[in-house]
Parts: structure tokens; C-alpha cells; sequence
């Protein structure tokens, strides 16, 4: 079984599960919202040109983060 890396370490094209979002309770409401959920399938679909956002594919949509943001949503490669 694969260990959990951040979502930011992942390259374009890599599915994964999120097993773990650490980021602080005050922000994570507005992920949770959009379907970014530990046990979801996520798909990251490409970086911006300077790295900053990150785009996601999760629940058949597209979502935007940012690199910080990213690098606190652990995920599982599958």
C-alpha cells in the first residue's frame, strides 16, 4: 500500500484517495463543501504556468487550490 503524500506532489494526470485534509478547522468548511472529503477520488489535471493554483478534478468536477492549500490535503497514489 502506497504512503500518503501531499496532493502538491502529485504530476498531472495522477489519480489518488484523500486520507487526510490538515487544514486548520476555520478554512477546511469550504473544502468539505466542495466535495473534498477523506475516502474521494481525486484526479489532478495541471499546475498554472508559475506553479500557483493547482487544478483538481474531483466528484466530476473541476476545483481550483492553491499550492498551500494543496500541500496540506494528503492523499494515497492509486
Amino acid at each position: 500500500m502506497n504512503p500518503p503524500v501531499a496532493l502538491s506532489t502529485l504530476t498531472p494526470g495522477s489519480r489518488a484517495v484523500v486520507t487526510e485534509i490538515r487544514i486548520p478547522v476555520e478554512h477546511r468548511a469550504r473544502l468539505l463543501e466542495m466535495g473534498l472529503l477523506a475516502g474521494t477520488a481525486v484526479e489532478l489535471v495541471r499546475f498554472a504556468p508559475l506553479g500557483d493554483p493547482i487544478e483538481i478534478k474531483v466528484r466530476g468536477y473541476n476545483l481550483s487550490l492553491r499550492r498551500h492549500e494543496a500541500e496540506q490535503v494528503l492523499v494515497r497514489p492509486s
